[in-house]
């Protein structure tokens, strides 16, 4: 394969893979191919079998949540990325932050870092596909959902001290009905006892005489 030819197959994809270069081709050669050109800089070892073009050669902007999507396959952006993505917090955040029912895993590339937190696959739900920049999707907690998950997997996550930390704003990204749907599935005596404070909270902000 000729560099041009990779530039027509991958130029408008924000990453790409090994295997998707050789299919119908020598796997073998690709890789040696891949190889010489993150040697010259034409393109970017992100992780293990996962590249993108280094920027000269790059059509489209790189989505981080698409990144963090490709670097583990079963798995959603959640916690304080999706809070801050929907702006419910005020703090920018620096890694993204996934959740994902294989090992727990810190990734740091070049474009950042990728933290996974794991959780039993009775916890695997709550996300959807969502619309980013660039024609990229990924998949994201919905609202509630990253909420919840931050609060279980924080260690007194459920202490009215770290809700109340949280500055949490921008109520009406909140379904109250499925945040309560959400606490019943989890199913958890921890999201039962923070359900109150964040009930509080968001009568506050929503101006609800208390």
């Amino acid at each position: 394969m000729k560099f041009v030819d990779l530039l027509n197959k991958v130029s408008d994809l924000p990453i790409f893979t090994v295997r998707f270069l050789s299919a119908g081709g020598n796997l073998a050669q690709i890789r040696l191919q891949i190889n010489r050109w993150v040697k010259d800089g034409k393109i970017i070892r992100v992780h293990k079998g996962l590249y993108i073009l280094a920027e000269p050669y790059r059509k489209v902007a790189i989505e981080p949540f698409c990144i963090a999507n490709n670097l583990k396959r079963a798995s959603y952006v959640s916690l304080h990325s999706a809070l801050s993505w929907y702006g419910m917090i005020p703090e920018f955040v620096p890694a993204i932050t996934s959740i994902t029912t294989g090992r727990p895993q810190a990734i740091e590339t070049t474009l950042g870092r990728f933290d996974f937190r794991h959780v039993n696959k009775k916890y695997f739900w709550g996300y959807q596909q969502v619309e980013l920049k660039f024609g990229q999707t990924a998949f994201v907690a919905h609202p509630e959902k990253a909420l919840l998950d931050l609060v279980y997997l924080t260690t007194d996550g459920d202490k009215i001290e770290f809700i109340e930390e949280l500055r949490l704003q921008n109520f009406e990204h909140i379904n109250r009905t499925l945040l309560h749907e959400f606490v019943g599935r989890f199913k958890s005596p921890k999201l039962n006892r923070a359900l109150g404070t964040i009930k509080r909270i968001l009568d506050q902000g929503e101006g609800v005489e208390l």
